[in-house]
């Protein structure tokens, strides 16, 4: 077992120092994805954090922070049995949730599968178009990989993240990491250093700081080996739907779970993370609130009614602070700054611009949590584009959906 510089507490987690070391991507070049060779960093003090990043994950076994296009991820030699496994008592993650591995080359992706697997036409081209990038594929899994990284199934899931700093780690470390987002399980995902220090502070040795991250939601995952001629989306993301059929074309099908298809076994036994849990959701109760027509036996409620409804259930004794994460252009954000409540708002940003819903969401979470607010309420967005994976992550975090007019 790897050795530990830190204080042993009673339930027999380490508690260490945690470094955040900022890193700079500028003037970073990477080669083709065909090839292993390594990476330009023209940055001397970004040079020296990765190589101490690498000694934490290869000498020291031990899962450290860094940045994705996506999320903070919470990295680990992928290949290695034991550092896997801190990435689950880490984040207390339950061991059948499944771990995303992540390569910096098309060469590192052959070594973790079958010499025998041919590559289907439709990831040919979903490879060529989005890595690197935020987008993951189920391949069937070498046993170089260990049963743990992918909770016992036969597929692995794996992507070529786009971020500089995180690509070079992979790239300079030479070896592929399993990471997921880097929080607590069941909290929202990171999108900046700062929420990964406040979540894991005393955790991990070490924080790599790359700035906020330019997506926001975790990737696309899909899966084009269980049926010929389709491509199934099991969790969406940061590659939409739309791009994916518009690079894959009419001949192949996108289906979407739980949208398109219902595929109860893969449900129960995951092949990809996000699919089983209940995700994304800060200390204090999220409240979903929606202008569509409600279902049968469900009723259009005011604002106003729903706020005295929750301030008697949740804090009835005292002043209550209403966190509000809604559109800029919006009639909920209007009828919420109308009521009595205190309201804290954060802005998802545009109606217009789904993309900026899903880089802001979990920072808004996170944000409005940290504000001391008794409760989150969520305008829902249209569920196209990236919309699509802001209501996915949204009606997972949210104990109640309830139906507004305004």
């Amino acid at each position: 077992m790897a050795s530990v510089n830190g204080t042993t507490l009673e339930n027999g987690t380490t508690r260490m120092e945690t470094k955040v070391l900022p890193c700079d991507d500028l003037g970073m070049t990477f080669p083709d994805i065909t090839s292993s060779a390594p990476p330009v960093v023209p940055s001397a003090s970004t040079l020296s954090a990765l190589q101490e990043a690498t000694r934490d994950l290869l000498d020291r076994q031990l899962p450290i922070a860094l940045p994705t296009e996506t999320v903070y991820g919470l990295a680990a030699n992928a290949l290695h049995a034991p550092s896997v496994a801190r990435i689950f008592s880490t984040k207390g993650r339950p061991a059948d949730n499944p771990l995303i591995v992540h390569v910096s080359s098309l060469p590192m992706l052959r070594s973790l599968l079958p010499a025998a697997f041919v590559m289907p036409p439709e990831y040919e081209k979903l490879i060529a178009a989005f890595w690197p990038g935020p987008l993951t594929m189920l391949f069937p899994k070498s046993d170089v990989i260990p049963p743990i990284c992918t909770a016992g199934q036969p597929t692995v899931a794996v992507r070529m993240p786009s971020h500089p700093i995180a690509r070079a780690l992979i790239a300079l470390s030479n070896t592929p990491l399993a990471a997921p987002s880097a929080n607590s399980s069941g909290k929202p995902s990171p999108t900046k250093a700062i929420h990964v220090l406040h979540d894991l502070r005393g955790k991990i040795p070490l924080i790599l700081d790359g700035g906020a991250c330019e997506v926001g939601v975790e990737s696309t995952v899909v899966d084009g080996l269980s049926q010929e001629g389709v491509v199934k989306v099991l969790r969406p993301g940061g590659v939409t739907v739309e791009e994916l059929q518009r690079v894959l074309g009419e001949g192949t099908k996108v289906l979407v779970h739980k949208r398109d298809y219902e595929d109860s076994e893969i449900e129960s036994a995951p092949t990809t993370p996000g699919m089983k849990y209940r995700h994304y959701s800060p200390t204090v109760p999220v409240v979903l609130l929606l202008t569509s027509p409600p279902p049968a036996g469900r009723k259009l409620e005011s604002v106003h009614d729903i706020l005295d409804e929750l301030h008697a259930s949740i804090s009835p004794q005292d002043e209550f602070k209403v966190g509000l994460l809604s559109l800029s252009d919006s009639d909920i954000t209007k009828a919420c700054i109308a009521t009595h409540y205190e309201v804290q708002r954060f802005s998802l940003g545009k109606r217009s611009s789904p993309a900026e819903a899903a880089q802001r969401l979990f920072d808004g979470l996170l944000t409005l949590d940290g504000e001391g607010v008794e409760v989150i309420l969520v305008e829902g967005v249209e569920e196209v584009k990236e919309g699509l994976a802001v209501m996915n992550r949204v009606r997972k975090a949210a104990g109640e959906v309830r139906y507004v007019s305004v």
